[in-house]
């Protein structure tokens, strides 16, 4: 099944359905990243999605460096 999150930026409102084992989740990190309540302007987007590429960089940085700590060991 899916929920219907919806997001209000630069005065309109994007609806998007996810799954349920998702929503929950998705919820927590617009609340973190949004003003879940009200109008969001654009540069609140484009930083939250900046916010978000750092992040997957490093998780991609820490996951080379495991790997690379692996391959060491054998």
């Amino acid at each position: 099944m899916s929920q219907k999150i919806a997001l209000h930026i630069g005065g309109r409102r994007f609806d998007v359905d996810v799954d349920d084992d998702f929503a929950d989740f998705l919820t927590k990190q617009i609340a973190k990243d949004f003003n879940a309540d009200g109008n969001n302007d654009i540069k609140v987007l484009l930083q939250a999605y900046i916010r978000k590429n750092y992040d997957l960089y490093i998780q991609d940085n820490k996951m080379k460096e495991m790997i690379q700590e692996c391959d060491n060991l054998y």
